[in-house]
């Protein structure tokens, strides 16, 4: 008898009225969601405008979800293709089945389209978006709990998750290792790994984008290899344990060749941004930001005249003076200021 578990859902589906309100659905919308407003964030921050992350997904999501459920489709084609399958559940994604590795590959191309009619590079753009990216995969997992699907091998384990039996498709009921659990939180670690790599080492060029891929494959793999539904296996390992080794040897040999060549972060993500938020903070009031680089020009003008050497009486007036320096000085910097300076800070 099992003392303790992790329920599975009744259903995966509440209707209200005629309209079916699913939860795999819900997962999939509120990963988006989280994955865009962190992305926004992260963009601004490092010198883009506010809202072009969203204008961008516009193309890279419906791209994500084509790209998904077309590689599901083809690595999983029997129910819909093979021997008594039904094609038209091809297009049923609510029922479940999205592989991550289209939806990222065909969502990388959503996402080009978007930035080259922006004229904004794709890596910026994916280094922005990279830690986002693992929190809406960590949210969208929950969605196979409401489907009672891929789920790892059999375990009586305090947190095993308790599947209901369902003969019509084949599913026997009892306890198993819950992989969807086990990858969403990995997915949470590999946000917080990114956020940390890219506030320490100052990633730029793709590379923030990279490591996300590589740590993800790396926990992919044996997520994958606990796995009991059917797939299709080469050379003994399942096809996602191979394509997870694949993507975890051509990111780390990415992020090592690009970082011998293009060093450092791109300078600037989008063109006219810098400019824009200039016009903004010289319409409105001064952000808090404004008013500390205002109030170290003041000091530092303080700091300089009070230094400044006396000039002899009867001298002639030098061109150029210290206190014609400092009051030059603290006019630029005062001037900067209003630009509204960034925080250095990276998600």
């Amino acid at each position: 008898m099992d003392l303790a578990f992790i329920p599975s859902p009744s259903t995966g589906v509440v209707h209200l009225g005629p309209i079916p309100l699913r939860g795999y659905a819900f997962c999939i919308i509120i990963g988006v969601f989280i994955g865009v407003w962190l992305g926004n964030k992260r963009w601004i921050q490092r010198g883009g405008r506010s809202g072009t992350v969203a204008d961008i997904a516009v193309w890279a999501v419906p791209f994500g979800l084509v790209g998904g459920r077309l590689y599901h489709v083809i690595t999983t084609y029997e129910p819909y293709f093979g021997e008594g399958g039904h094609p038209l559940n091809a297009f049923k994604v609510w029922e479940g089945g999205l592989g991550i590795w289209g939806a990222v590959a065909l969502g990388a191309v959503g996402a080009w389209i978007g930035c080259r009619r922006r004229g904004i590079p794709l890596p910026a753009y994916m280094d922005a978006l990279a830690p986002g990216l693992a929190l809406g995969q960590a949210i969208g997992r929950w969605g196979n709990w409401f489907n009672q699907e891929l789920y790892g091998r059999a375990t009586d384990l305090p947190w095993a998750l308790k599947i209901s039996d369902d003969p019509s498709i084949g599913r026997v009921g009892g306890t198993y290792h819950p992989t969807f659990l086990y990858e969403s939180l990995w997915c949470i670690g590999v946000a917080l790994l990114v956020i940390w790599a890219d506030r320490r080492f100052k990633l730029g060029h793709g590379r923030a984008f990279a490591l996300y891929v590589a740590s993800y494959c790396a926990g992919r793999a044996w997520i994958e290899y606990m796995r009991v539904d059917e797939a299709h296996h080469i050379l003994g390992l399942r096809l996602n344990v191979w394509t997870a080794l694949i993507g975890l040897v051509v990111s780390v040999a990415y992020i090592v060749v690009s970082a011998k060549k293009i060093p450092g972060r791109e300078e600037v993500v989008e063109p006219g941004a810098l400019e824009a938020a200039a016009d903004d903070t010289g319409t409105g009031k001064p952000g808090a930001e404004s008013k500390k680089a205002g109030a170290k020009a003041a000091k530092a003008e303080a700091e300089t005249t009070k230094a400044a050497p006396k000039t002899v009486k009867g001298a002639p007036k030098a061109a150029g003076s210290g206190t014609e320096h400092a009051a030059d000085g603290a006019a630029k910097l005062t001037k900067d200021a209003g630009t509204g300076s960034r925080s250095g800070k990276d998600f």
